[in-house]
């Protein structure tokens, strides 16, 4: 849509300050006459947008200019709101601020959709600060240190270019370039200590389909039957869904696939006796030799 494209110029001219037309007309994928004659549409909408001849020229916006609610649709306006409410998850003095002027600008209620608790039954305020930490780098491209620690508890320090924050596999992840391995890499924020973010800049941007490009997600599945007591009925529901077959007596059994690593037994012994591997038998047999270590602690 013709709107959606004069809203995104005007937001690509406010941040970046100045671009040129074919910058602009490279962006949108239309030619450089389709980009002057956004202008001449905008500028006779209000918009102060000028462009400059020459060396060092451009197309810019007018640097007290203060973007107007007409501009953009009812649907838009909201969905803008409830954006910013995500935000808040990382970024809530500001955003909150944002959110009050946006919601009187726009005369719409700011409604409070979503909520999300950093503190966890610990109560600490680590995983908060990470995240802010990380958000401030991304926005203002620096690069950060922090010592990780791997799988077997060995701390590395990195320096990583930071990218995107994400949330995958019950994780929280921070996708970025690590200067080390001279490659594009996930790091779960659980294991980063000592975060700093660095004086130096990057001008890096994000790949493509960076879930795809990325080998860290890719595991060994395997097929399990899973007997799971009536008394869980709700969390299995909840993990499993269309895979669950209630039995007559209340039971479930779930036919599903799993990772095939320590992920799928801390998973199973979870549950203590509210579940029972069914298939493989390989699988029950690594279980049961789990149980007979854990039992023997206990003799004592």
């Amino acid at each position: 849509m013709k709107e959606n494209r004069y809203f995104q110029m005007i937001y690509l001219l406010l941040e970046k300050g100045k671009m040129t037309a074919p910058e602009l007309a490279a962006h949108f994928e239309v030619s450089v006459r389709t980009i002057y004659r956004d202008i001449d549409i905008l500028s006779s909408a209000g918009i102060p947008v000028y462009a400059t001849q020459g060396k060092g020229g451009g197309i810019f916006i007018q640097d007290n200019f203060v973007l107007n609610k007409s501009i953009l649709s009812e649907e838009e306006q909201q969905q803008i709101l409830m954006a910013l409410q995500g935000t808040k998850v990382m970024e809530e003095e500001n955003t909150n601020q944002l959110l009050s002027k946006l919601s009187g600008v726009f005369q719409k209620q700011n409604t409070n959709w979503f909520e999300f608790d950093f503190s966890g039954w610990t109560k600490t305020s680590a995983r908060k600060e990470t995240f802010q930490t990380l958000q401030e780098a991304i926005f203002k491209r620096r690069k950060v240190f922090f010592q990780y620690y791997n799988s077997n508890g060995d701390a590395i320090e990195r320096i990583v270019e930071p990218l995107k924050i994400v949330f995958k596999s019950y994780d929280w992840y921070v996708y970025g370039f690590c200067t080390m391995r001279q490659d594009y890499r996930f790091f779960k924020l659980i294991r980063i200590k000592d975060l700093k973010m660095m004086e130096d800049e990057y001008e890096r941007t994000i790949p493509a389909e960076i879930f795809k490009r990325s080998a860290e997600f890719e595991m060994d599945m395997i097929k399990v039957k899973l007997l799971f007591d009536k008394s869980v009925l709700v969390k299995v529901y909840e993990e499993f869904d269309d895979e669950v077959v209630k039995n007559e007596d209340g039971n479930l059994i779930v036919h599903t696939q799993m990772p095939n690593n320590e992920l799928l037994f801390r998973y199973i012994l979870s549950y203590g006796d509210k579940v029972e591997v069914l298939a493989p038998q390989k699988i029950r047999d690594i279980i049961a030799k789990r149980i007979e270590k854990i039992i023997e602690k206990y003799k004592t």
